[in-house]
């Protein structure tokens, strides 16, 4: 009854990024149940990977129970194990460096530039460093944030000249470009998230996405397991159970037929953000691509409370008061409790962007008088 309850009160919620349902979705779900192919694996996850293929320009894909395994497994389809490191934005969410640790390997962080994006001199220097000392530098995770990619051919030359590989953490990304590309296909091996605030979802689940047959294929195989091809259970290997069922598939071919009116809606929410409050003062919004174009999964921005009136915590519960959801920006990952003692270069941009940044409620489905309603109540906490 508690739970019922809590439903009640939360139909007029405006939350940050909820899963907007395309209408289809019940009948690819009808299809999978008629056909009796409700356990893991079946032709929607086939298809799903085809699909996943056309849309980030990867020619495999490996659809995934989370963007958190696809990394794990990039890990350690590229050999990445215990006495490596891994060099990882700090400003992310912590799946990006939690799977480093799953890997057995351990992070190192590099801070952001002003794109919000991770500094490649800053990183040049960091791999640089860790080796003068020592480490086994062996890899990098790349993370697309809010929807925008890294400058993926300044990292690529910084990855040659180490020569160290280079995963792509596209969990936000999915639907913008790099200099023409789909992202996704920036690296070797690329993680996608379908969680339940992504562009699209499948409630839960992800994939992993790259140009290498050999290397996507070993990662289908350790995501089942690591079974061996034979009439009884063999493994060689340790594996995991990753695979995304062809259930949770069904509905994530439903949601990706429908990306770029989802791209479309979203990026229409950062044009509006940015006309109504770009003139706000002490208020500046996360900088524009200009090497290609954000899918704006999130809008993010950034609040000088000396200029604003207010601070960005004193805008956050104000929108909060008004059953509107925002959060602060990423907490970095050097200033994690969990991450504490790690190799950290730089820190102070991502740790002003966490002092200052806020996301506000960027879903696809948000009519025009939501937005309102938010600008109307951000602006009045300035004033007051």
């Amino acid at each position: 009854m508690g739970d019922t309850t809590k439903l009640i009160r939360d139909v007029g919620r405006l939350f940050l990024s909820p899963p907007h349902l395309a209408g289809s979705e019940i009948d690819y779900l009808r299809n999978a149940v008629e056909s009796n192919w409700i356990a893991p694996l079946g032709p929607h996850v086939d298809a799903f990977e085809q699909e996943l293929s056309l849309a980030t320009g990867a020619p495999h894909a490996v659809a995934l129970s989370s963007g958190t395994a696809a990394l794990h497994l990039a890990l350690v389809a590229l050999g990445i194990g215990r006495g490596d490191e891994v060099a990882c934005s700090s400003l992310t969410f912590a799946a990006s460096a939690n799977a480093i640790v799953y890997s057995g390997a351990r992070p190192f962080f590099v801070d952001c530039d002003d794109s919000w994006l991770i500094d490649p001199a800053l990183l040049d220097e960091a791999i640089h460093e860790r080796r003068r000392q020592g480490a086994r530098a062996r890899a990098v995770v790349a993370v697309d944030l809010y929807g925008r990619c890294c400058d993926y051919e300044a990292i690529q030359q910084v990855c040659a000249r180490h020569e160290v590989a280079l995963i792509q953490d596209a969990a936000e990304s999915l639907g913008a470009t790099y200099r023409g590309a789909p992202a996704g296909s920036q690296a070797p091996l690329a993680a996608l998230s379908f969680n339940g605030n992504k562009i699209i979802t499948t409630s839960g689940g992800g994939a992993l996405v790259g140009a290498d047959e050999g290397q996507v294929e070993h990662a289908r195989k350790l995501a089942t397991q690591a079974r061996e091809p034979a009439p009884h259970y063999e493994h060689r290997e340790i594996g995991f159970n990753y695979r995304l069922s062809n259930l949770l598939a069904s509905v994530g071919r439903a949601q990706l037929a429908t990306l770029p009116e989802r791209v479309e809606a979203r990026r229409h929410i950062n044009a509006r953000y940015r006309e109504l409050l770009g003139d706000a003062p002490g208020v500046d919004f996360m900088p524009t691509a200009t090497d290609g174009d954000s899918n704006c999964w999130l809008t993010c921005l950034t609040i000088d409370p000396a200029l604003f009136g207010c601070d960005r915590e004193a805008v956050r519960l104000a929108l909060e008061e008004e059953d509107i959801e925002s959060r602060p920006v990423w907490k970095p990952m050097h200033l994690q409790p969990v991450f504490a003692g790690a190799p950290a270069f730089g820190g102070r941009v991502s740790e002003a962007l966490f002092e200052r940044g806020l996301c506000l409620p960027s879903g696809s489905g948000m009519a025009d008088a939501d937005l309102d309603r938010v600008v109307a109540t951000f602006l009045a906490a300035g004033a007051s």
